[in-house]
């Protein structure tokens, strides 16, 4: 097959991050036997899938004309959103929701709490058409009004498999307990920007190009405060360009001006306030 004729996925990633009680991102590294991106740290994410287009009635803070309006589409917005919190839940464990007569957000740290979850964590790993059945028993709403659009990445020709992936940051829930699904992720914590930076040229962490631009993005911040304050603010586009260093610069890096912009597609809209 032909590099032009892999197709391009639609795809949801979520930046999960949080004050501990310096500004630290949660990391997966993946099976170094997976077909793509094996043995890197990636964030949780995925295709989205035909399952993630219904759940328009379970979104709390975020329609669909909205949604579609913030990605730039005429449909289908917010299964982005709903792929992004199945994701973290089938990858991290995490689920980003809220109990429907309360508006609390979802709690996880009974005993008991933690068995279900891990039950239903399991049954939509298997099929990911049980996450609604989850949302449904649990009476939960998505908490998309928590996750913000932050930046877009397309895979470039060349990989096996090749993605339109949206990302997406969101606090990380206090009252739950991220882990790593243990198949097809095999190691997780959480890392300042600068560690992540530091271990990956040490050679002791392998991102891919978009993963480390966004990790040079969180590093411009303070806390998570500021960096959900400036996510919540819908600036322009930084469009990304490939330096003589190989590397994603945006506009202000060096390198950027006389960057190839025909490399690498994509773009991000975080940045410091002021």
């Amino acid at each position: 097959m032909n590099d032009e004729d892999v197709p391009i996925r639609a795809a949801a990633t979520v930046m999960l991050v949080d004050d501990k009680p310096d500004l630290q991102v949660f990391m997966m590294e993946r099976n170094a036997k997976t077909v793509f991106a094996g043995g890197m740290w990636v964030f949780p994410g995925g295709s989205v899938d035909g399952a993630d287009t219904n759940f328009e009635a379970y979104c709390e803070h975020r329609s669909e004309q909205e949604a579609n309006h913030l990605l730039g589409l005429t449909e289908g917005g917010l299964a982005y959103y709903a792929a992004a919190v199945r994701e973290a839940f089938e990858e991290a464990g995490i689920l980003l929701a809220i109990h429907k007569d309360t508006g609390i957000s979802l709690d996880i740290k009974t005993e008991a709490d933690k068995i279900r979850f891990n039950q239903h964590r399991d049954k939509v790993n298997q099929d990911g058409k049980h996450f609604l059945e989850v949302v449904e028993s649990e009476q939960l709403y998505l908490d998309v009004g928590e996750m913000h659009y932050i930046a877009r990445w397309i895979t470039p020709p060349g990989p096996p498999k090749r993605f339109d992936a949206r990302f997406f940051i969101s606090r990380m829930p206090t009252n739950q307990d991220p882990k790593h699904d243990d198949h097809e992720l095999v190691h997780c914590g959480w890392f300042t920007p600068k560690e992540i930076l530091e271990r990956e040229a040490a050679g002791n962490m392998v991102l891919m190009s978009p993963t480390l631009r966004m990790i040079r993005t969180l590093a411009k911040f303070n806390s998570a405060e500021d960096v959900i304050a400036a996510a919540q603010a819908v600036l322009p586009d930084e469009r990304a360009r490939v330096n003589s260093q190989r590397e994603l610069v945006l506009p202000g890096d060096e390198g950027y001006d006389s960057g190839d912009e025909n490399i690498e597609t994509g773009w991000v809209r975080l940045r410091p306030l002021s």
